[in-house]
């Protein structure tokens, strides 16, 4: 696996996924899920009511289907791969 930058490709079906995602599920003005990019991780934040809180971080992988997940752990306000679903 390699460290590779998320193609702006990927980045947008990405965009897509959780843009249908807050329309269907979510449906609420003041919130909903966002992202953001650096070099290979995609960062998923939650807007709600004017405040956005980080929930988890995707290690892109050169795979759109196997990215590497670590959730946001709010006790030592770090992303912890370990808290990850199995």
């Amino acid at each position: 696996m390699t460290s590779k930058s998320i193609p702006q490709e990927v980045k947008r079906q990405v965009d897509e996924a959780v843009t249908r995602f807050n329309q269907s599920v979510i449906r609420g003005t003041n919130r909903c899920y966002i992202t953001r990019y650096r070099g290979s991780y995609l960062y998923l934040d939650r807007f709600d009511y004017g405040r956005s809180c980080p929930i988890c971080r995707l290690k892109y992988t050169g795979d759109i289907n196997g990215w590497k997940f670590a959730i946001f752990k709010y006790s030592d306000e770090r992303y912890d791969p370990l808290e990850a679903y199995p």
